[in-house]
């Protein structure tokens, strides 16, 4: 899967990120961009990108590709997998964005107890906009039918701690600058 990055105008680099927030996680349903606004983030910023979508086991990228959601129970191995590899970047002192949907309370969850420190980044917009994103999107696993069934699961973030919203139409550079000013 090719990842299109564009620049910015924040050219910091990593140490100028506070250790209090050592890694965030860039959230939402699929079309949002989360790959994309973190490989933005990981360049403008030299953080360690981990791509959510390379660790889902084969089963779950079958049921995917066949139009079969995920449940619960199919996420639960993915996300602990990914606190564990967002602990060991930080573990060599790295700083770390992960991409990945996190669509639940419980699965924001399960990332925080790996990182308690960790923030969320959460690309909102429409069904529609998700579906027109995804159905233009090639070579990706996530058909264009499941976008309802993300949307079903999606928690919004409301209320919970070091959570930043932005709109995922907004041009990257102005998301990852709003996302970089937060961070900071």
């Amino acid at each position: 899967m090719t990842t299109r990055v564009t620049p910015c105008t924040w050219a910091s680099r990593c140490n100028d990120m506070p250790e209090t927030m050592p890694a965030v996680v860039v959230m939402g349903v699929a079309g949002c961009g989360k790959s994309t606004v973190g490989a933005a983030l990981c360049l403008h910023t030299g953080a360690r990108m981990i791509e959510g979508d390379a660790f889902h086991p084969e089963s779950n990228i079958r049921k995917m590709s066949a139009g079969i959601p995920l449940d619960d129970a199919d996420r639960a191995g993915w996300l602990a997998r990914l606190g564990e590899e967002l602990a060991k970047a930080i573990a060599t002192g790295d700083t770390a964005v992960l991409a990945c949907s996190a669509l639940k309370r419980r699965y924001r969850d399960t990332l925080r107890a790996a990182v308690p420190d960790v923030g969320f980044v959460y690309l909102a917009l429409t069904p529609a906009e998700a579906a027109e994103r995804v159905a233009h999107r090639p070579g990706h696993f996530m058909p264009a039918t499941l976008i309802d069934s993300q949307f079903r699961d999606l928690e919004p973030p409301t209320g919970e701690p070091r959570v930043l919203t932005v709109r995922a139409t907004e041009p990257l550079a102005s998301v990852v600058d709003s996302v970089v000013a937060w961070w900071r």
